[in-house]
């Protein structure tokens, strides 16, 4: 037990120091930050973020999410820019490096080269004194009182800020931008989110096979059609139009009345009306009068009738549900 409360207690310290690091950030973000953004806002190309061993790695994470957020960004790792990776930037582009120390060799070698180049250099660092910090254009003030690890060299709060900051440029161009949830679903179109924001019941139901009968279809040929069709219902169509809709539920209820089948057609057993849903609706739309209806299926339309069906199983496998 004394273990177990010496790992909360650690635990709990560590969120504490980051958390106040957090807060104290608050107090940092000047005009400086305001001008790094609109510049990087009205320029006409891309955002190039580098950095150096913990800091590269916080750079990669915030290139994913400006990208992701309709700012063009690419990662360039420090020491390989002066290796021959510094092609990479191109005249208009706006370099952000980061750096705790903003001392580091590479930092050193890379900043005189990128400044050569003319392109704007904004500085993510703990020290404004640093050589990056009297370098950058723009001096984004990374500071923080500590690390979490209590021998004060692990990256901890400085890369969880460093993170934050570049969390804040994301959001405030996108802010900008205007970027909306349709923006979003077209660079997201394999996730979950994205799906939920695009995706339609007809790029569903399109994909499924299209079990159809008439009112007076016998019940034999009703369960074979279920069976062939492999989706535990059908449905009852006349003049193209849905009618109803019959279940395996709705089998196994018949087959347990005692009911003779020889004499039974599709319009004695059958559900009607049928629960429907637009084509073009929304698939989260679908999933939404599913858990309303407490069903598993709907039965998708358009203006000349019966569409197609779209099941629960499917929206499980696009991640809707």
């Amino acid at each position: 037990m004394d273990e177990e409360n010496k790992v909360l207690e650690v635990a709990r310290r560590t969120i504490r120091i980051e958390a106040q690091a957090i807060t104290d950030l608050v107090d940092g973000i000047d005009f400086a930050f305001a001008k790094a953004v609109l510049h990087i806002h009205h320029s006409q190309g891309r955002v190039i973020i580098t950095g150096i061993g913990k800091s590269a790695i916080i750079a990669q994470k915030i290139v994913a999410t400006m990208n992701s957020t309709g700012t063009p960004a690419i990662f360039m790792h420090a020491a390989d820019a002066i290796h021959g990776d510094l092609g990479i930037v191109q005249t208009n582009d706006v370099v952000i490096c980061i750096s705790k120390s903003g001392n580091t060799p590479e930092i050193k070698v890379l900043v005189p080269l990128i400044k050569n180049f003319n392109n704007k250099l904004i500085g993510i660092t703990s020290d404004r004194d640093s050589f990056l910090g009297k370098e950058a254009d723009y001096v984004l003030h990374a500071h923080i009182k500590e690390e979490a690890c209590p021998n004060g060299l692990a990256p901890t709060t400085s890369t969880t800020v460093q993170l934050v900051i570049g969390d804040a440029l994301a959001v405030s161009l996108l802010e900008l931008k205007g970027f909306t949830d349709k923006d979003f679903a077209r660079y997201h179109p394999g996730g979950a989110l994205g799906k939920k924001l695009y995706l339609r019941v007809h790029d569903i139901s399109e994909k499924n096979n299209k079990p159809e009968v008439q009112a007076t279809t016998s019940l034999r040929d009703v369960i074979v059609n279920i069976s062939e069709n492999m989706l535990g219902m059908t449905v009852v169509t006349e003049d193209r139009q849905a009618i109803g809709i019959i279940t395996d539920g709705d089998l196994r209820r018949m087959l347990s009345s005692g009911k003779n089948i020889d004499d039974l057609v599709a319009s004695d057993i059958m559900s009607s009306p049928p629960k429907t849903i637009t084509a073009d609706s929304m698939a989260v739309q679908a999933r939404e009068l599913m858990e309303e209806k407490n069903i598993s299926q709907l039965i998708a339309v358009d203006e000349n009738g019966y569409a197609g069906v779209v099941h629960i199983h499917d929206l499980i496998r696009e991640g809707i549900v």
